[in-house]
């Protein structure tokens, strides 16, 4: 279960994720950290800022698969395999979303999208290294706030598909 000090921390102004994982009773852990404005890699900046390990610090990226909005969560370490993406929801073809529909269509910011909480719930698939570990990190929706949780949880409270689509 949720703790108390999260529960009152998110009915005062959490982020659209962690409102959901509290409303849906989903155990997580939420950390924070000092966001650079300069830096280039949000992923990589949170693993070293929280000092995990990078395989278990993953990023979501919003793409198109034939179309329709698609969301991949990969480790921070690697890339999404857009071939792979496609295969894992039924598609052909994949293309990195435009930075302002991924916004639109989530409410979160770059660099802060979370797979939780989004505006719109979109296909989604968790790369297959996620099950190697208890908990993983992702945003909790905003620069310099991640959410730690397990895999399972995620995958239920996205209805995500688990794939090998990272590379």
């Amino acid at each position: 279960m949720v703790s108390q000090l999260m529960a009152k921390k998110n009915s005062s102004g959490g982020t659209p994720a962690t409102v959901a994982l509290t409303r849906t009773g989903v155990a997580f852990t939420l950390h924070e950290y000092h966001h650079d404005p300069r830096t280039e890699s949000y992923g990589l900046e949170a693993a070293e800022a929280l000092g995990v390990e990078l395989g278990r610090v993953f990023k979501t990226l919003m793409s198109t698969v034939d179309g329709v909005l698609t969301v991949g969560i990969v480790p921070v370490s690697g890339q999404l395999n857009l071939k792979s993406l496609a295969r894992a929801v039924g598609g052909s073809r994949a293309a990195m979303a435009d930075v302002a529909a991924a916004e639109r269509a989530t409410g979160y910011v770059a660099g802060g999208i979370s797979p939780i909480g989004q505006r719109r719930a979109h296909p989604t698939v968790l790369d297959r290294s996620a099950s190697e570990h208890a908990t993983i990190f992702v945003s909790a929706g905003r620069r310099g706030l991640d959410l730690e949780i397990t895999p399972d949880d995620l995958v239920r409270v996205t209805r995500a598909i688990v794939a090998p689509i990272g590379r």
